[in-house]
């Protein structure tokens, strides 16, 4: 059994740990919030560009390896840019990239990022229901941000809900639809599910994102964020 006093610097160390991650909360919004512009701005294009070419039927149209392979640069470019902002704000405080509490957030993000990312990649990639997959991946970002709901700041949370809400919305609409009884066979089934596919990503990585970047420049922290902030400085 362990002693009191390991115990206890156990206890500190996650005190510290999440002390520092509070310290940084408002930081990693404002640094994220860049990102989140220029990722919302992608979305909402390769978003506008998918939706006009399903929704009008246009030979050729942004589908299967094409929709998967564009949403996927999205990913990427978002991802590169909030590295390097990351990195910039660390190398001005003289700061490691890599600490604990980066650590902490990627044990909370990556899992449910990861598990979404596979299975809606699966069903866009495979033809089966591309706006069954792009549903998929809005709840599993929602889930991961959710599960920084410990030391994020709160607009990130706030943000995390909604794509929680806005996702099972979509599947409760996506699943009225599926089973309405109305036939929808043939190949504009294909095209139509790749629209929605376009819309719902427009909407939420596009649109949501764009909103909560300006909200952010615009915003003052919280001061429940900063409550909590003396709180785990306390003795």
């Amino acid at each position: 059994m362990p002693s009191h006093d390991s115990l206890q610097a156990t206890a500190m160390e996650h005190l510290r740990v999440i002390r520092t991650l509070m310290d940084r909360a408002h930081i990693y919004r404002a640094v994220s919030a860049p990102a989140a512009l220029i990722g919302g701005l992608l979305s909402l294009g390769v978003a506008a560009y998918g939706f006009q070419r399903n929704y009008q039927f246009i030979e050729g149209s942004f589908q299967g390896v094409d929709f998967l392979g564009a949403w996927l640069a999205v990913l990427v470019i978002t991802g590169i840019l909030n590295v390097v902002l990351l990195m910039r704000e660390a190398g001005s405080k003289g700061e490691p990239l890599i600490t604990e509490g980066l650590r902490m957030a990627l044990r909370a993000l990556v899992p449910p990022m990861l598990t979404g990312g596979i299975l809606g990649s699966c069903l866009i990639w495979l033809g089966h229901d591309a706006a069954l997959g792009a549903i998929v991946w809005i709840l599993c970002y929602g889930l991961a941000l959710q599960a920084t709901v410990s030391f994020a700041p709160r607009s990130i949370i706030l943000l995390a809900r909604v794509f929680i809400i806005t996702g099972q919305a979509l599947v409760i609409l996506h699943f009225i639809n599926a089973y309405s009884g109305i036939s929808r066979e043939g190949p504009d089934l294909f095209h139509m599910r790749n629209a929605a596919a376009s819309l719902f990503l427009g909407v939420t990585f596009g649109l949501y994102h764009i909103v909560y970047a300006i909200a952010v420049f615009a915003s003052k922290p919280h001061p429940a964020e900063t409550d909590a902030e003396r709180f785990i400085e306390a003795p």
